[in-house]
């Protein structure tokens, strides 16, 4: 009877998951923030907007919003939920608009 030999994978041997690696088309970017948006959570909103500006340039996304590009990397970690104002400048500076709708009641 031949045995196998089982190969043991260390997580720390995994390469980092960047969802940046899997935003190549702009409907890809749209379909990650709207899901992001329906969670609700206001770190993995301001996460998602920092992968999204890392894609694009965080240093246009700095001219474009006139903060410094320290400031977007901090407010945009996920680490803390960023300011009001600061998402609201980053959300236009990358060319999205926030809209309302009435949630669906069953």
């Amino acid at each position: 009877m031949t045995q196998v030999a089982s190969k043991v994978t260390r997580i720390s041997d995994l390469p980092d998951f960047d969802m940046a690696d899997y935003l190549s088309s702009e409907e890809d970017i749209i379909e990650y923030m709207r899901q992001v948006l329906e969670d609700g959570d206001p770190n993995e909103i301001g996460a998602a907007l920092g992968t999204i500006a890392r894609v694009r340039g965080m240093t246009q996304l700095a001219k474009d919003t006139g903060l410094s590009r320290e400031s977007l990397y901090k407010s945009l970690s996920g680490d803390r939920s960023p300011s009001s104002d600061t998402l609201l400048k980053v959300i236009k500076a990358l060319g999205f608009k926030l809209t309302i709708e009435p949630i669906a009641h069953a």
